[in-house]
């Protein structure tokens, strides 16, 4: 059983428990957050259960980074941060690798994941779907890590405004990414270049994927994040010169990281110390641009500008827009499958 399919049914299986119908028809504010949970001080994430015996305090805390790029890359990448929460925290620590936003949002709905990382349009459906309660982001000693949404073609290419891509074969991400997709179909227009009216997106399923596809000529333009490609560009996976920058927007924040809403409060309060004490060694500041520590956030404040994005874009962070970003998410796994398959086949075969 796929995670999303495993997790909808976990979801409609908890809906089910009859101490559950009660607890809901007595919160007094849910705002947009699934009738899983309730908002009753306002601040638009889940609150802890009131009823001591729904709070969890697993052995083993599983967790997952956002699947921006190939999500194997980062098991080695965060094994020293994975090291130091099991130690700090004092109990076992598991990374799990998930392959779509919508796997991981509904494996912490359905109980699986205890804490993760997620990009920054996921993390609206993640606190309104999934009970998540985002409270970190990278940083440094000066702030906290902002990233933009690019426009990237090829420097060899005749393109010098986003004017100019009208008819082309542009690349976004997925529907749920806000530099992948939402921020560009409110953005793009002023610059005179409309989503669905100048241009039919192509869903390349990940900024990775976008940024290589216009290297290889798939994709005459792709929207990306800054942050990814400057990390493609660091680890040596692409280089920079080989493209132009044709459009920055302002700065968005970056990736949260977000606890279970269940979780007991002494625990939750654990683990976020232990993130904001931990200091990234050499290797993840490399990856990370700079980045050497977790700064404080807040969901209400830091993610403000996601959400107005969300709502101008028509895509609220609502139940109907998460199941439809799940099936595309699907639709787009089956796609990228069958084109490998049929790679393979067009291969010649090896000679004897």
């Amino acid at each position: 059983m796929s995670l999303v399919r495993a997790g909808t049914v976990a979801a409609a299986l908890v809906l089910s428990l009859p101490g559950l119908a009660a607890a809901q028809d007595s919160c007094p504010n849910r705002g947009q957050l699934d009738t899983l949970y309730c908002d009753a001080d306002g601040d638009l994430v889940a609150d802890v259960p009131r009823d001591t015996a729904r709070q969890r305090d697993p052995s083993t805390l599983v967790w997952a980074y956002t699947p921006v790029e190939d999500p194997a890359v980062y098991a080695n990448i965060f094994k020293p941060f994975t090291d130091h929460l099991g130690q700090c925290v004092g109990k076992r620590i598991v990374y799990f690798a998930v392959q779509s936003n919508s796997a991981q949002i509904e494996a912490m709905r359905s109980g699986r994941l205890h804490f993760a990382g997620f990009s920054t349009g996921p993390t609206g459906f993640a606190v309104n779907m999934a009970g998540a309660v985002p409270f970190a982001a990278k940083g440094t000693a000066d702030a906290v890590r902002g990233y933009n949404l690019l426009a990237v073609v090829k420097a060899s290419s005749p393109f010098q405004k986003l004017a100019d891509l009208k008819d082309r074969k542009v690349a976004h991400t997925s529907p749920s990414s806000n530099s992948g997709n939402l921020a560009p179909r409110v953005l793009f227009p002023d610059q005179g270049l409309r989503p669905d009216a100048d241009y039919r997106p192509l869903m390349s399923g990940g900024h990775d994927k976008s940024i290589l596809g216009v290297a290889s000529g798939d994709y005459d333009m792709a929207a990306v994040a800054s942050d990814v490609f400057e990390r493609m560009a660091t680890r040596g996976t692409i280089k920079a010169a080989d493209f132009r920058e044709i459009y920055r927007s302002p700065i968005f924040p970056t990736s949260s990281f977000a606890h279970a809403h269940d979780l007991k409060p002494e625990l939750a309060k654990k683990l976020k110390d232990c993130f904001y004490a931990f200091r990234f060694p050499a290797e993840m500041q490399k990856e990370f641009n700079g980045d050497d520590r977790f700064f404080p956030i807040s969901y209400q404040k830091d993610w403000a500008v996601v959400r107005d994005v969300a709502e101008k874009s028509g895509t609220p962070y609502n139940r109907a827009a998460f199941e439809a970003e799940s099936k595309r998410e699907a639709e787009a796994a089956a796609r990228a499958q069958q084109q490998r398959q049929q790679q393979q086949q067009q291969q010649p075969a090896p000679a004897r």
